[in-house]
């Protein structure tokens, strides 16, 4: 949005001259955020990158548009003025973009760090390929797949803990898992049909870096297990086949990470694991919506059914 042209006699500062997109979005994430911090995590830049570029803004428009003089920053009428228009001016950017992308066919990526959706998430993949062969959608394993979808490297995020409040995503809660315990097969509490928390508390509980299921936090207090992390699900399957550990984790990873060495119980009386299906607010893939929808709708027909 730089003008050029029909701008001499112009005093440096001063007009419209100069201002670019991307201060219109560091301007409206300002906006809607409150604080410096909350609109750099949300646009996906440092705090000290994102000041500047709201010191530029003001100066290339020779106007003040946000008030720093009270805790929590605000916008002057001048900041507000130009964030109702900021908002058309992007819109319509991110409009024309997803057309094009649309145009392109570009797959619609979907990260996850664990399970993705456990025995949801092939029949949730065939039927989306059914409906919409035009729009491809991948799965790609992410250690943080939160961050991914910040830096833009997927679309949407499978996630079991939400997003701190102001992080600029939107978090849709899919369902609900229960959380289920990995034993060794030769362990002496294996052959039962379900287990408690208290019944690991004298174990040693091996977790995961790239899973946010299991903590310590989860047995009452004077009872929690020795705790210790590996780096990923081949590392975590092996340490509890070879007997060093048990594990904790969501019943998604009863389809997606068997192991001949491990058997999966239920656990009676731990919480279950909520899991949300993430996006950006602005920026993002035109199938989105239309992705959420379906998943939703597939996983409604599914509860309905009943149990496998």
């Amino acid at each position: 949005m730089s003008a050029r042209g029909g701008g001499e006699g112009r005093a440096p500062g001063s007009g419209a001259g100069g201002v670019e997109l991307r201060h219109l979005r560091a301007l409206v994430a300002i906006g809607a955020e409150g604080t410096i911090t909350d609109a750099a995590i949300a646009l996906g830049v440092s705090q000290p990158a994102l000041s500047r570029t709201l010191r530029q803004t003001e100066s290339r428009l020779g106007t003040r548009l946000v008030d720093r003089s009270t805790r929590h920053l605000a916008l002057t009428d001048a900041g507000r003025r130009l964030v109702d228009h900021a908002h058309r001016i992007l819109a319509l950017v991110d409009d024309a973009l997803a057309d094009t992308v649309a145009a392109e066919g570009r797959p619609l990526r979907i990260g996850f760090a664990w399970g993705a959706l456990g025995r949801h998430t092939v029949p949730l993949l065939r039927a989306w390929r059914e409906s919409r062969p035009d729009i491809p959608a991948q799965v790609l394993r992410r250690d943080d797949p939160e961050a991914a979808l910040r830096r833009g490297e997927v679309d949407l995020a499978l996630l079991r803990t939400r997003p701190r409040p102001g992080g600029g995503l939107v978090c849709v809660p899919l369902l609900s898992e229960r959380r289920v315990a990995a034993l060794p097969v030769d362990h002496a509490l294996a052959g039962r049909d379900s287990v408690r928390l208290t019944d690991l508390s004298a174990e040693s509980v091996v977790i995961c870096a790239t899973a946010a299921t299991t903590a310590a936090h989860l047995w009452p207090v004077g009872q929690q297990p020795r705790t210790f992390e590996v780096p990923g699900a081949d590392e975590w399957l092996t340490t509890i086949a070879t007997g060093d550990a048990v594990g904790v984790t969501a019943d998604s990873s009863t389809h997606s990470h068997q192991h001949p060495g491990v058997r999966y119980l239920p656990l009676a009386d731990a919480p279950s694991v909520t899991v949300f299906l993430a996006h950006t607010r602005t920026g993002r893939h035109p199938a989105t919506a239309e992705f959420i929808a379906h998943t939703t709708r597939l996983l409604a027909a599914t509860a309905a059914a009943g149990p496998l």
